[in-house]
């Protein structure tokens, strides 16, 4: 299918392309950022064997004796901590009785992943690695930032072969809200690339597009999770993809992040 422009919501551009579509704010590139901040789940990668998932009631049953329900949760866009918490918010059980193993379940959860890592089924997202090598060509900064505790994060990476790609990353180990982990993330970035450097945030959930604006940064959002592209327009990304892939072909038919024309007043 050939490359088009289309119609787009007030105040953007779009643009259709053989992957699908692209919408963007007038005047931005997507790949002239000086760092990227990733989200893993949705964003680079997914596993349909839901190690992870799985590994909290296991990481319940081993420390307290009893498994724990991540069902009555939403556990897209939310961070591991936080998705301890709302769990035993949903299963009735008060903070005091269960705050004080915290370190032991988080420590449960990222044991129970490793042990079982050799099931997981884990798939790259459209584009992802054209995306990754496009923009360390161009000599960008590549970190992650992800509600994932550090070693699960680093060990799906590993695993996909993207670790390669990423210099430094953000996780959720101490951080139970997805902003402050955003604002930590970012913090690094800025470390490495300059005070004065551009980060943008790449993500699949509302909440990363929340999470960005609550720090004042940039976001590309790609609707390669569980919400679709016109979900994530309804929160107003800077730029909004089908796939990363879509915004590579967008960007290589020779326009600023996919369209120079077709802006919507």
């Amino acid at each position: 299918m050939p490359n088009s422009v289309i119609e787009s919501p007030a105040g953007y551009s779009g643009y259709l392309t053989a992957q699908g579509r692209v919408a963007s704010r007038p005047g931005l590139r997507w790949d002239h950022y000086d760092a990227y901040l990733f989200d893993i789940d949705g964003t680079l990668l997914r596993d349909p064997g839901r190690v992870h998932y799985n590994a909290f009631s296991k990481a319940c049953l081993e420390v307290l004796g009893h498994p724990l329900s991540l069902e009555p949760v939403s556990v897209a866009g939310s961070t591991d901590p936080r998705i301890l918490r709302d769990a035993f918010t949903a299963a009735g059980i008060a903070d005091e009785t269960w705050r004080p193993h915290q370190p032991r379940l988080l420590e449960a959860i990222c044991s129970t992943v490793e042990r079982d890592a050799a099931s997981m089924q884990l798939t790259i997202m459209p584009g992802v690695v054209d995306a990754l090598r496009h923009l360390a060509a161009a000599g960008k900064w590549l970190g992650v930032a992800t509600g994932n505790l550090e070693s699960i994060g680093w060990l799906k990476l590993e695993r996909t072969g993207l670790r390669q790609h990423f210099t430094f990353g953000g996780f959720s180990d101490a951080h139970e809200h997805r902003a402050e982990m955003i604002a930590a993330a970012a913090a690094q970035a800025r470390a490495l690339a300059g005070q004065r450097a551009s980060v943008v945030i790449v993500g699949d959930t509302p909440s990363d597009i929340a999470a960005a604006r609550a720090n004042a940064l940039p976001v590309i959002a790609v609707a390669t999770g569980h919400s679709g592209f016109d979900r994530l327009m309804e929160h107003t990304p800077d730029i909004c993809a089908e796939n990363l892939a879509a915004l590579l072909l967008a960007s290589e038919a020779g326009t600023s992040n996919g369209i120079t024309k077709g802006e919507s007043a």
